[in-house]
């Protein structure tokens, strides 16, 4: 089982809680789009946390009830759960991990492209390998420019190299576009885990933890989140606009 916490944000009230669940539940069955502040996110993920909300079965047939219907918002307008404006909140750096071939890596090394940041656990059976398969739904609808880089960062201190090459073999991920899965001890994960606001709980035979896709645009700022169950073409959506921005301001210097 896999629960949610807040991105970037403080714990609501009870009846702010009550809200962003209804909200979410009218987004979620299709009615108007709305623009959902980080505040309402926090909401829904700590409300899916005290609840003991599971992913799994559930999860998957919410989003394939959605995948197909989804209206998408007016081009060069992002779609994410929660938004930020160009320059507004920069991606907390990460420079003390290795990745899946040994080398250290450096979030400001991918600079210059969308960057796709996931949390997830190769050893995991049940929501992130659903997560993992909708990402690669989303990245492989786009043109390959147009595709991001993808940052796993690991919330299960056991993945290995092995097992994480398995698990992007098995979501769809391989060959589809440029990966990094990082890893570490507790100790070098939890400051990045806590810098992104993920939320970390081991569990007898599984690990907790905060479900969330955050886009990153080319000059290293958050731009879009998401929160697993998203639908893919949302997502494509939104890449599609970070990297079309990307080009636009490539050829203006041409």
């Amino acid at each position: 089982m896999e629960a949610g916490a807040g991105l970037h944000d403080e714990a609501p009230q009870p009846d702010d809680l009550s809200a962003a669940r209804r909200g979410e539940a009218e987004r979620r069955a299709g009615g108007k789009l709305e623009r959902v502040s980080p505040a309402q996110i926090a909401a829904v993920l700590i409300g899916a946390l005290l609840l003991g909300i599971g992913v799994g079965v559930g999860s998957h047939f919410l989003f394939a009830k959605h995948s197909s219907s989804a209206v998408l918002p007016a081009s060069g307008r992002l779609d994410g759960e929660a938004t930020w404006s160009a320059n507004a909140r920069p991606a907390p750096p990460i420079t003390t991990l290795r990745d899946q071939s040994g080398d250290r890596f450096s979030l400001a090394s991918v600079r210059g492209r969308t960057v796709a940041m996931e949390f997830f656990d190769s050893h995991c059976k049940q929501a992130c390998p659903l997560a993992g398969r909708a990402l690669a739904a989303a990245a492989s609808s786009l043109p390959r420019a147009q595709r991001p880089v993808l940052v796993v960062v690991s919330i299960n201190p056991l993945d290995t190299p092995a097992s994480t090459r398995a698990a992007i073999r098995s979501w769809g991920l391989a060959g589809l576009i440029p990966w990094h899965w990082l890893r570490g001890t507790h100790a070098q994960l939890a400051p990045v885990w806590n810098a992104y606001h993920i939320l970390v709980q081991p569990e007898r035979g599984d690990i907790s933890h905060t479900e969330a896709l955050y886009l990153i645009d080319r000059h290293g700022d958050e731009r879009s989140a998401y929160l697993y169950p998203y639908i893919p073409v949302r997502v494509a959506h939104d890449m599609r606009t970070l990297a079309s921005a990307q080009a636009n301001q490539t050829s203006g210097r041409a």
